[in-house]
């Protein structure tokens, strides 16, 4: 088991190098969509119809700013103070928040070690940040001292266990059908399924520390002193179309397959996304789902 010193310093080297081209590869969008989504999860999140406004919020492992900026660009959150510990991430969250004419400050530091005054957000959120966390008990420790009284917490997009194991299945598939998926779309194969030099692929398994059952988030956050403490589950079908895309489009050499295929990969997903919140998030439990908010 890697020490939290390691674990620390493979996340810097892992999100440095996957800053410049986060963005595109996982088609994170900061127009209308995005905004509609990110207020859409943070109302799931909190268990509200319709989504609270709050005044200041903390984004703890904001990489890029996917959640925080488009809360920010929908007028979800009036100021947005971000963190992470990879400066790569935090130099392109700037860089989009300026694109787009909005004052953000940033921080680089870690979830266990918050350096703000005690109530100094009514919102703590992230996305997809806990499961990079070696030390999530004074984590959540931390995350309840910067929050104001009558604040609230929302972590979205954490890996489930079963999720997780699960998504061995469509990765596996993809994997598999590849070579006749790249024939068909006439794109030429990835020599070893990683671009020369890359060091992500060997980082991953270090980076990623956990998955979990929905009881021990809410362990977590009642021993941190968090009160009416709720746990959904997320993306089921979804989730398995989106893993065998991305593990097919992993195969191909980067900005060789066509556009028509990007559209259907998007498509196809919130559609099936669609089919999961309508059908099965209602009448499943939230372990059966691979995101946990």
């Amino acid at each position: 088991m890697p020490s939290a010193e390691d674990i620390r310093d493979a996340n810097v080297r892992y999100h440095d190098i996957a800053a410049a081209r986060y963005d595109a590869k996982w088609s994170i969008d900061f127009e209308e969509a995005g905004q509609r989504r990110m207020t859409k999860k943070l109302g799931k999140a909190l268990g509200e119809a319709r989504t609270p406004r709050f005044r200041r919020a903390l984004e703890v492992g904001a990489g890029t700013g996917y959640f925080s900026l488009n809360l920010l660009r929908a007028g979800v959150v009036g100021e947005v103070v971000a963190t992470d510990i990879s400066p790569g991430m935090l130099e392109a969250l700037t860089a989009t928040a300026e694109r787009h004419g909005l004052s953000v400050e940033t921080q680089a530091c870690e979830a266990a070690e918050l350096p703000f005054p005690d109530g100094s957000f009514d919102l703590v959120l992230g996305h997809a940040v806990l499961h990079h966390l070696p030390d999530l008990d004074n984590a959540f420790a931390e995350f309840r001292r910067v929050l104001a009284p009558g604040g609230a917490l929302a972590f979205c997009g954490e890996p489930s266990r079963r999720g997780h194991r699960l998504a061995t299945i469509p990765k596996r598939f993809g994997l598999m059908a590849a070579p006749a998926w790249r024939r068909l779309l006439r794109a030429p194969a990835r020599n070893g399924h990683a671009e020369p030099g890359d060091e992500t692929a060997a980082l991953e398994a270090v980076v990623d520390v956990h998955s979990f059952v929905p009881g021990d988030l809410v362990r977590l956050a009642r021993r941190a002193g968090l009160e009416h403490v709720r746990v959904n589950g997320e993306e089921l079908v979804a989730n398995w179309f989106g893993w065998m895309s991305r593990t097919l489009e992993s195969t191909a050499v980067p900005g060789e397959l066509p556009y028509a295929w990007y559209l259907f990969a998007l498509r196809g997903y919130l559609a099936l996304e669609a089919l999961d919140r309508r059908l099965l998030e209602p009448h499943l439990p939230p372990a059966s789902f691979y995101n946990l908010l």
